[in-house]
């Protein structure tokens, strides 16, 4: 008995005859770009190195566009934000020891934010694998394992035959939910050896769907609809898994009130009736959320920065949705589904009764007068003024990518994003250095639309070097530095813990200066001058430096006592 399936593994004779005949002089490092064009690659980013070599020379010989960035971090920041826009898997190509190190730092943010980066890193040959100390350049005792604390899989191999499946396997972990980066790692002699393996012309590794679980989604149902005080906590997995819509048709179903967390922008409209914006550090938000008596929290493991620095303190039931298990109840009790946040909002869409609560959007009005009554009690005209002008200037579609700076801490809380998946930003997991290199990757996913970056100068220095591949690749990416002359919340960090602040101030280039020299227009700007300034660096093709002498200060979370 024949199978449609066994039919349809049967080769064309075409099929057969390439395969038996495939093109003489391909490597491992074939293998590995052939495997990537075959799952949909187009694009990568990197940086070449002595024992990868194998895999950047085959790269002449294939379709795909090479990104190179100037630093192995910053290429993995790159990735990140290419994998965010796409929602595809952005290789990263690097080397060895030093090189692999170097970008996980980025990797470690991808894996908090949820970002898909399929990095693939060379090795020293076979011969020196085990552990040993044979003395090769860049040879680290066990490299994978310095990744194996931060990425979601590792996938070692040793022979040729071995790659395509391990790349495959590697593609399918990041981009199962939840997305994150993972690590394949090839030796140099196995990239470099001949191999006849036929072509690789396409791999199979469709994602596996999370579904929830049919008994929980029921349970959580019903709490929603017999809630009295129903409020919804949104967060960056609604963004990841594109469930923004179906969010909004649950919300306005249950005439739940919803919160963005600050990883979660963009997931709820800003000027919705029900939408209580981003504002997790203050504490009117706080005592809203605790009040409910069912709390749904979607995509969202109400970590430090999302429970107002863990002083949230739930009074209701939670539910909380959430695609990474070891995030599920791990900061509060809660009716827990494992779950892909698109899909358990469509299976409570199926399931919710709908409430009827004119009320709710004038408790939503309350809170938000609340919030803007105590921003007003102190004092903070310059900084919103400064925010504002950004949100003028940026067009309502175009992304947004937020080092970690006071502008961006502002943002987090203030900033309307206008659009799902626009606004990003480090605080995932915390790191400088991430907005200029990030939305270099951006420019490349989608070069339609204008890019904005937003550093502190501290932070620019982590980047600067990326105003070469801004100019090489003639990225439309207009940089926003603040310049404040060091570590500008560090040094209120410090002021406030100690009294004063120590190797918080900085000597810093003349960034107008350095940017021109690298080729990039660069203007330096006022508060009052600012939106028109950066409108126009945004409405200029190509890569643009505007910098902001400026010293911002941060909010408090409640009026001044």
């Amino acid at each position: 008995m024949t199978h449609d399936h066994d039919l349809e593994l049967r080769p064309t004779p075409a099929q057969t005859e390439a395969a038996l005949n495939p093109p003489p002089g391909r490597t491992g490092g074939d293998l590995v770009v052939e495997t990537l064009a075959g799952l949909g690659a187009t694009t990568v980013f990197g940086l070449p190195g002595q024992h990868a070599l194998g895999m950047f020379d085959a790269l002449r010989r294939s379709d795909l566009r090479y990104v190179g960035l100037r630093v192995e971090n910053n290429a993995g920041f790159a990735a990140d934000a290419y994998g965010r826009i796409t929602g595809e898997a952005a290789p990263l190509l690097l080397s060895t020891g030093p090189g692999a190190l170097m970008s996980l730092a980025a990797l470690q943010e991808a894996a908090a934010a949820s970002a898909p980066v399929l990095a693939i890193g060379s090795q020293v040959p076979t011969a020196g694998l085990g552990g040993g100390r044979h003395g090769y350049l860049h040879e680290l005792p066990d490299q994978a394992a310095s990744f194996r604390g931060v990425v979601k899989s590792v996938h070692p191999v040793r022979t040729p035959s071995q790659i395509p499946s391990a790349i495959a396997a590697a593609w399918k972990s990041a981009l199962t939910a939840p997305h994150g980066p993972v690590w394949v790692e090839i030796p140099q002699d196995v990239l470099l050896a001949r191999t006849v393996i036929p072509v690789v012309t396409g791999m199979d590794a469709t994602p596996d769907d999370l579904p929830p679980r049919p008994e929980l989604t029921a349970v959580a149902a019903d709490l929603l609809s017999r809630a009295a005080r129903p409020a919804i906590v949104a967060g960056g997995g609604v963004v990841r898994s594109d469930a923004s819509k179906k969010l909004r048709r649950l919300a306005e179903r249950l005439q739940a009130p919803v919160v963005t967390t600050f990883g979660g922008k963009g997931a709820f409209p800003w000027h919705h009736p029900l939408s209580l914006q981003s504002w997790l550090e203050d504490r009117h938000t706080t005592d809203f959320l605790e009040d409910a008596d069912v709390l749904l929290v979607v995509g969202s493991g109400l970590g430090e920065l999302s429970s107002n620095y863990h002083t949230f303190r739930p009074r209701g039931r939670v539910i909380q949705i959430e695609a990474d298990l070891g995030k599920l109840e791990s900061n509060h009790p809660a009716l827990g589904i494992h779950a892909d946040a698109r899909l358990a909002l469509q299976a409570l869409l199926e399931t919710v009764t709908e409430r009827s609560d004119p009320a709710a959007p004038e408790r939503v009005r309350e809170v938000l007068a609340k919030v803007a009554e105590r921003l007003d009690s102190q004092e903070l005209t310059l900084e919103q003024e400064v925010l504002a002008s950004v949100r003028r200037a940026l067009p309502a579609h175009a992304p947004s990518f937020w080092d970690m700076t006071i502008l961006s801490y502002w943002a987090w809380s203030a900033f309307d994003p206008k659009a799902p998946n626009t606004m990003h930003s480090a605080q995932g997991a915390g790191g400088l250095g991430y907005a200029y290199p990030a939305a270099l990757g951006a420019a490349v996913a989608d070069p339609t639309r204008p890019v904005l970056a937003v550093s502190g100068d501290g932070g620019a220095l982590y980047s600067v070097a990326e105003l070469a591949t801004a100019r090489q690749h003639d990225l439309d990416v207009t940089w926003l530095i603040v310049d404040d002359g060091g570590y500008g919340i560090l040094r209120e960090y410090m002021t406030d813990a100690f009294g004063q602040a120590t190797a918080t101030e900085l000597t810093r280039p003349d960034f107008v200066a350095l940017a021109e020299s690298f080729g990039v227009p660069g203007v330096r700007t006022t508060p009052e001058t600012l939106e028109r300034d950066l409108t126009e660096a945004l409405g200029s093709p190509g890569p643009s430096v505007v910098v902001l002498p400026a010293v911002l200060r941060m909010f408090a979370p409640t009026h001044p006592s």
